[in-house]
């Protein structure tokens, strides 16, 4: 990892200095102490007698040459020493230096370059303090920048609520405002009014019940009533209930599972939020479809449970956005229908509440939201890449 730490001219001749005075001490160090022994040795007759049994066992020759006198023992020892003591300082001088490299680049990231990071190699436990502070960077941006996408995703929260109150808002206002200066003709137009009012704060209401219920959902200590059920009956039953809708706009619901029954474990009013979202859109906008297939599989330790439709196809740059707030594929018909954007987003959420995902995918013969839910609650799947179809 990096390279290792470019000392500067003025760094090396420190290093120069620190050695030159550290072997300058250490000489006058050694002969002080040589002179101290070597007086000591002159006073005390029976030190000397020792030296010299010393010196008649290492001899070697007729002339019995000293080999290791006291002398030569003494100065290689405190040679041998004064090498450690030299390496030792301009070791400790060198991490001092590569410590202020570490400082110096601390500083330079503190000043605002969260983009670079400390690229040294230096010793084991200096090079884990840069590891850790590199690691630490790392998680400040982040945090950073997933605190600026919550802002701003807050900040287009309140634009879109602003703006899908305020519309209807506004026709409230305006068509009391021709009740309360009366500027009506019969009672027939008092209460075209009056209805176009109460209809305008309905679509308020269910703005505001959505845009709770997505709050909620999103918090991820939301509790979960999990009960044991049948999926397969679930389906059923909610076929049952949209049937009358659906027979007005001449769809037929088609349900499906296996194995049969098909017992799991999950939030059942949530999950029916769930459905109930994904069968309204289906029911809103599935242009031309003459069916609505409600499928539920069992695959290992999960559930794959698909809400399906035979009418008109979504774009396929739109498949990857239906799950936005707020977000809508044909703006004016959302409008007219009363959708308010949130449902898909409400639907997403309560499904990853549960461990799972959900996706859309749309051809031109059926358009499906795929839902991979776990058996029971407590495991979490991860999100397989949809195959798309062209």
């Amino acid at each position: 990892m990096g390279e290792k730490v470019r000392l500067t001219g003025k760094e090396k001749s420190e290093l120069w200095f620190e050695g030159v005075v550290t072997v300058v001490l250490l000489l006058m160090l050694n002969y002080a102490v040589f002179v101290l022994l070597k007086e000591l040795i002159a006073s005390s007759q029976q030190l000397q007698d020792s030296i010299w049994s010393v010196k008649n066992v290492l001899t070697f020759g007729q002339d019995r040459q000293h080999l290791w006198s006291w002398r030569n023992v003494f100065m290689i020892f405190m040679f041998l020493l004064d090498v450690l003591v030299v390496y030792w300082r301009l070791i400790r001088r060198y991490r001092q230096i590569q410590m202020r490299h570490v400082i110096r680049e601390l500083h330079y990231i503190a000043d605002g370059h969260l983009d670079h990071r400390i690229q040294f190699k230096v010793n084991t436990d200096l090079q884990k303090v840069i590891n850790s502070i590199n690691a630490l960077v790392d998680s400040t941006v982040n945090s950073m920048k997933e605190e600026r996408r919550i802002e701003s995703s807050k900040d287009e929260l309140i634009t879109n609520v602003s703006h899908d109150i305020r519309t209807p808002l506004t026709s409230i206002i305006g068509y009391l405002g021709l009740i309360e200066d009366q500027q009506y003709r019969s009672e027939d137009e008092l209460i075209k009014y009056t209805h176009t009012a109460y209809l305008k704060a309905k679509q308020m209401k269910v703005l505001v019940e959505d845009l709770f219920e997505y709050t909620k959902v999103r918090q991820t200590t939301t509790p979960l009533n999990a009960v044991e059920f049948d999926m397969v009956a679930m389906l059923e039953q909610l076929a049952a209930s949209f049937e009358l809708e659906g027979h007005k706009h001449g769809l037929r619901f088609v349900v499906s599972g296996k194995p049969d029954p098909l017992m799991m474990q999950a939030d059942t009013q949530k999950l029916g939020r769930v459905f109930n979202n994904l069968i309204a859109n289906a029911l809103k906008y599935g242009q031309g479809a003459k069916h609505i297939f409600l499928d539920a599989q069992k695959i290992g330790s999960e559930v794959v449970v698909k809400v399906s439709n035979d009418g008109a196809q979504i774009p396929n740059d739109s498949l990857s956005q239906l799950f936005d707030r707020f977000y809508r594929v044909e703006e004016s018909r959302s409008q007219e229908t009363g959708g308010t954007g949130l449902g898909l987003a409400i639907a997403q959420s309560i499904v990853t509440l549960h461990g799972g995902y959900i996706y859309a995918d749309s051809s031109p013969e059926l358009t499906s939201f795929v839902m991979h839910l776990p058996l029971r609650l407590g495991q979490t799947l991860k999100p397989a890449a949809p195959k798309k179809e062209a």
